[in-house]
């Protein structure tokens, strides 16, 4: 049996800056920052024994990072299962650094989906040409590559999804069939699935009319880390809007324990919303019974 922890997974925000301004993110309030490598050591040292997986992302395209490389390295060395989420579009360029450190990386999620409507300097052929060329290599090397096509419609919601067909023939040229059913989608070949999700409203953007009873992943199974080193409950709460305390100054134990902490948890417990943003946050709502 495993190692068993307090959460499954923390999101780390190793820095908010995106070479991209994609159409179903939001448009950050807070300054652009990224986080040190000492910084980062530091947060990954108070993680410790509360997880065994470390997601290198909230808002902020990782590869835009200098010290990327040397975060990975930080992380793997301390024994986490490291998770890096692209948009794909700096792979050509900066994905020998993930190739480089794969001893240290178990997972790279691909959002295809970011081609569509941000007016990236790419073209589809380009783009999909260099993210197949990086993945064939990542899974190589051993790491599990995702293809994300997050942009399905849903309910309320039309996704930007034009090029689907297109991104799927490219896999399939590349991955040829048969593929094998997943509950999010497919396993496309060795070490390589594509998942599917449908679009979704971020909660600082909801205009949902406030519901109390709900529950929540968020405290219950992950955290998430700011580049600033602010801890909120969840890696959705991307303008940090629910600050539980600064892992730059204060221990986990400490900020987890925290009156505000407590209450959410309680509250999610018992099926309650405690707070305004995920009284409005319709992902929230998919985990209803």
């Amino acid at each position: 049996m495993g190692k068993e922890y307090v959460l499954q997974r923390a999101y780390v925000e190793i820095g908010n800056i995106c070479n991209l301004r994609c159409s179903f993110c939001p448009t950050l309030k807070r300054a652009p920052r990224q986080m040190s490598p000492e910084e980062f050591r530091r947060v990954a040292e108070k993680l410790r024994g509360a997880t065994g997986t470390l997601y290198l992302h909230v808002m902020g395209e990782p590869l835009c990072h200098p010290h990327l490389g040397e975060m990975i390295r930080i992380a793997g060395e301390m024994g986490y299962r490291v998770c890096v989420t692209t948009n794909g579009t700096l792979l050509r360029r900066f994905g020998a650094v993930l190739l480089e450190n794969a001893t240290h990386l178990h997972r790279v999620s691909i959002s295809l989906h970011c081609m569509e409507g941000n007016g990236a300097e790419m073209s589809l052929d380009e783009y999909l040409k260099a993210v197949l060329a990086f993945a064939k290599e990542s899974t190589a090397h051993g790491i599990y590559t995702v293809f994300r096509l997050w942009n399905l419609d849903a309910e309320g919601h039309a996704g930007a999804n034009r090029e689907n067909a297109r991104i799927e023939e490219a896999l399939r040229e590349a991955y040829p069939e048969p593929w094998q059913a997943r509950w999010s989608g497919y396993r496309v070949g060795e070490r390589a699935f594509l998942e599917y999700a449908g679009i979704f409203t971020w909660p600082t953007k909801s205009t949902a009319e406030a519901e109390e009873d709900g529950f929540c992943h968020g405290l219950m199974d992950q955290i998430a880390v700011l580049a600033d080193g602010t801890v909120v409950p969840c890696c959705l709460d991307c303008e940090g809007e629910i600050p539980l305390g600064n892992l730059f100054e204060t221990g986990l134990e400490e900020i987890l324990s925290s009156p505000r902490a407590e209450a959410m948890r309680r509250g999610f417990a018992s099926g309650k919303m405690t707070e305004s943003l995920c009284k409005t946050c319709t992902y929230a709502r998919r985990f209803r019974k």
